[in-house]
């Protein structure tokens, strides 16, 4: 019987996977599902480690990368994700799959094909690690479009279309084009990390803007900086003095 440990922060995405993943296997044990980084790893130091693992990436206190950094894991992980950029870091990790959410059950099931046949050579690995790397351009180091959800719906944003994020009671919006905002599942320090820095800049703790979104620049007292933004009701958006002359370079590019 095959044990299997599903580590996601999202009941019923869990639960959601688990009846996806029981018709492809004969005879199965699912764990509790696990929800965060720090339950993860003590999972893992106390108790007998599972045959396979489906790991979302991001959880509630982090990148559960960060488990894989605190413990020594041998099992299968597979990763299921909403967001396309973490694949090579992913598979440096004992990874035989990276899944995309909605998880599609058709690939579901060639990762766990992947799983029922492994036994691979050690280069495996290496090899397809070595391809992701080779395939990788500069513009595929930053997200190309962010999923975000709105009541039952889900909607792929491109970055293009993204004017600016703003962080408000810890809580991410991003706000298109058009002015709508929406809420982003991450911090906005996450969200910085993913954007091309040519195109995007942090003016504070709580605005990482697009070019296109500024409307007005003025000088503010102790040689500071006010920045007006499209679609934003915030009058008093400052920049700091140090971060004065890397604004200006920033627009000056």
């Amino acid at each position: 019987m095959t044990s299997i440990l599903i580590i996601e922060d999202e009941k019923l995405a869990a639960n959601r996977l688990i009846q996806l993943i029981k018709p492809l296997f004969e005879s199965c044990h699912f764990l509790n599902p696990i929800d965060s980084i720090k339950s993860a790893v003590s999972f893992f130091q106390t108790y007998p480690h599972p045959d396979l693992v489906f790991c979302d990436i991001q959880l509630a206190d982090g990148l559960s990368f960060e488990i894989f950094q605190q413990v020594k894991l041998s099992t299968p992980v597979i990763f299921t994700t909403a967001y396309d950029q973490y694949a090579i870091e992913a598979f440096r990790v004992n990874a035989i799959d990276y899944l995309l959410k909605p998880i599609d059950p058709a690939d579901l099931k060639r990762a766990v094909d992947k799983f029922k046949n492994q036994k691979l050579p050690n280069s495996f690995h290496a090899a397809l690690l070595q391809q992701l790397l080779q395939s990788s351009t500069p513009k595929s180091e930053f997200k190309q479009r962010f999923l975000i959800r709105f009541g039952e719906k889900i909607q792929s944003i491109l970055s293009e279309d993204i004017l600016y994020f703003c962080s408000e009671e810890r809580v991410t919006f991003l706000i298109n084009r058009e002015g709508k905002r929406f809420v982003l599942d991450q911090t906005l320090e996450q969200t910085e990390a993913q954007v091309d820095p040519n195109y995007f800049f942090r003016l504070n703790r709580k605005y990482l803007v697009a070019f296109d979104s500024i409307v007005e620049v003025s000088v503010y007292s102790n040689s500071r900086l006010k920045v007006k933004l499209k679609y934003c009701d915030d009058k008093d958006i400052l920049v700091s003095r140090e971060k004065v002359s890397d604004l200006k370079a920033w627009l000056d590019q």
